[in-house]
Parts: C-alpha cells; sequence; structure tokens
C-alpha cells in the first residue's frame, strides 16, 4: 500500500511524493521458490562460463536475447527456440539468454519490466519484479542459462541466485556502488567498456571487483546492513565499442588484452556485437561475429565470447498509446536481429568453429 509522507518530515523530504512498500527478497523467494531444475541449470550455467574463463571450456560464449524484455510470452517462446537450437550447437558454443529487465536511460524513456511492467508510467515496481522472478524460474526449468544486467545495488537480491552471468553496462562500470556489488556475486561478472570507447575504466572496475569490500546494502530480509565482500575473481572485459568507433578489432583486442595483463588481470575478453560496435545498426551483428570467428582462427585466446541483440522480429518498434498495437516479438528499446537471421547466424558460427575444430585435429594427427 502506498504511503504519503506524513506532515513532519515534509521538510527533509520536499521532493519526495510517497513510498511504496515492497515485499521483502525473502518473501518473494518463498512465492517464486528455487526450484531443483532451475538451481542445476544455473549451478552448470555459472560452471560453464568460469570453465571458459579459466580456459578449460574452448566454446565460444555467446549471450543472445532481447535488448530488453517487456512481454514474458514473447520472451518465453524466444526462449524454447533458443534451448532447442543450444543443443544442437552444443559442441561449439555455450548459449545463454539475454533477460535484460531494467534499461539505463540518457534522459528518460520506459526503464524496463521491473520499473514499469505496465508500460504505461504505473510503475508497479513489485508486480515487475514478481514477474522478473517468474520468468527466470520459467527460463531455468527449460534448462537454458540466464544472463542480466544489474542495474541497481537491490534487485540482486530478489534475482541473482537465478542468473548465470550478470553485465555491468558503460554507463555505471565507473560506479563505486556497482564495483562493490560485483565484488560479493556469485556468477561472473562482465564490464562494459565507457560510452567513449575507452577501456581503462572497466579495467579499473575490475580490478576493484575483484578485491574484498564492505559496503551499505541491504539483506535478504530487506533491512539495512553492511556486506562484507570476498571479491569476484571472474570480472571480466566487455568491448562494446565507442560512441563513435567500434572496438572488436584485432588491434584493439590486442590493445585491450595488454591494459588487463598491465594491471595483473586475466586476459578475457567478451566482444559486443551491438551497440557501438555495431555502429547501433543491428543488422551489422553479423559483421562483428564474423571478424570475431576471424580471430578466432588465426589463434586469438582471448575472446571467451560474444554478445547479441535478438527477438523473435526483426527491428524494433515505439511504444503505442495503445498497448495491443504493440507488434509481438518485436523490441520496443534497441533494434534487434530477428530469430531466423539469428538462427542462421548461430549455425552459421557453429559451422566454422567446428571446422576449425577439425581441421586442428586433423593437424594433431598428422603430426602424431
Amino acid at each position: 500500500m502506498k504511503r504519503d509522507l506524513p506532515s513532519a518530515v515534509e521538510g527533509h523530504h520536499a521532493h519526495l511524493a510517497a513510498i511504496d512498500p515492497m515485499p521483502s527478497p525473502v518473501e518473494l523467494r518463498a512465492a517464486l521458490p528455487f526450484s531443483d531444475m532451475a538451481a542445476r541449470t544455473v549451478a552448470a550455467g555459472r560452471r560453464a562460463i568460469r570453465d571458459r574463463l579459466d580456459g578449460r571450456d574452448p566454446r565460444l560464449l555467446v549471450i543472445v536475447g532481447p535488448c530488453s524484455l517487456h512481454d514474458p510470452v514473447a520472451g518465453l517462446e524466444y526462449a524454447r527456440r533458443l534451448r532447442r537450437l543450444a543443443d544442437e550447437v552444443s559442441e561449439t558454443l555455450c548459449l545463454v539468454m539475454r533477460v535484460y529487465f531494467e534499461k539505463p536511460r540518457t534522459s528518460t524513456g520506459w526503464k524496463g519490466l521491473i520499473n514499469d511492467p505496465g508500460m504505461d508510467d504505473s510503475f508497479r515496481i513489485a508486480d515487475g519484479m514478481h514477474l522478473a522472478r517468474r520468468f527466470l524460474l520459467d527460463i531455468n526449468e527449460l534448462g537454458l542459462p540466464v544472463a542480466s544486467e544489474a542495474l541497481d545495488p537491490i534487485s540482486p537480491q530478489y534475482l541473482a541466485e537465478l542468473l548465470s552471468w550478470v553485465a555491468i553496462g558503460a554507463r555505471t562500470t565507473e560506479s563505486q556502488t556497482h564495483r562493490e556489488m560485483s565484488s560479493g556475486l556469485a556468477m561472473p561478472v562482465g564490464f562494459k567498456n565507457g560510452t567513449d570507447g575507452g577501456t581503462q575504466t572497466a579495467v579499473n572496475a575490475i580490478l576493484s571487483a575483484s578485491h574484498p569490500h564492505a559496503f551499505l546494502g541491504v539483506d535478504p530480509s530487506g533491512r539495512a546492513a553492511v556486506l562484507r565482500t570476498r571479491g569476484n575473481p571472474y570480472s571480466h572485459l566487455v568491448l562494446r565499442g565507442g560512441s563513435d568507433r567500434p572496438n572488436y578489432d584485432s588491434v584493439s583486442v590486442a590493445l585491450a588484452g595488454k591494459a588487463l595483463q598491465k594491471a595483473g588481470l586475466a586476459n578475457n575478453i567478451i566482444i559486443d556485437c551491438s551497440h557501438g560496435n555495431s555502429y547501433k545498426n543491428h543488422a551489422l551483428q553479423g559483421t562483428v561475429l564474423r571478424d570475431v570467428l576471424q580471430q578466432l582462427g588465426h589463434g586469438n585466446q582471448s575472446i571467451a565470447g560474444v554478445m547479441l541483440e535478438s527477438f523473435l522480429e526483426d527491428g524494433n518498434q515505439a511504444i503505442p498509446t495503445d498497448l495491443s498495437q504493440l507488434r509481438y516479438g518485436c523490441s520496443v528499446t534497441d533494434a534487434c536481429l530477428g530469430w531466423s537471421a539469428t538462427e542462421a547466424l548461430l549455425r552459421e558460427a557453429h559451422a566454422t568453429l567446428l571446422a576449425g575444430k577439425n581441421a586442428e585435429k586433423g593437424r594433431q594427427t598428422l603430426s602424431a
């Protein structure tokens, strides 16, 4: 129930209109408990990603899915298709579904399913959090690991146990709050380079997140608490391009690797095929991925994975006043590849990597 502020504190909260109570993390977890199947999926997903970052799993990590999730029904259909494809390409690709519930905004705009699930400025955040946890359970119960972005330090208490990978976005990589939070997360965390395309801020963030911290947060009951972390050894770099140039090319990747090594960090890099690397043209994501595959074919050891923005339908759409006019399965934020193009691209990547793998086996046989 929304509570208006008492007049006695109005002077201290002159610009705060009301306080809407939220269920605590432990209450939401009780309402939507972690199933055995979901737990197995998360454990397997995190282990596969850690193994890739440690060099024990040679497969290419592929984090793929909608720019943002606004329709759980369409999202579940996408997940079922991706789950089937994951089995077919599992020899060379480790597929993880991108599921972003919160969207950072330069100025204004829809901020995501958690913040405004009705897409009508009603901001029913408690309902949004419930929808988000329900959706994550559904996807994990399919046996498909999930990746998301941590945009605020409170949401992970509600959702983190269901995530296999987390991103810290270009706008928040410099934030001390997000670095501290990441140091305590149980899954690998990818820090994106800044919007200017430079990598040093992200390198500093990775270094910070790999160390222990103590900071203010909330505990599972929702009470304010001091959280003490051990540091996250699986923090790594995501190259997403800059405002005026991409940084997925071999020279940029090599320079980023040198910056990581200079800081004493593991040379693990994920290439975001969208955003600045595609000049914000979703159709160019395939060009970026093919370049990455070429780098891998030439022996690159630092690229651990890629990110793709993809949904059922190609492109994007503005949010209409009449929500019944929304196109099913089409992004309401950044433009995405449609499913047909996504499937073809991932099958192409699988075939390319498989051919390289078989060629290497042949060379080893000849030299034996």
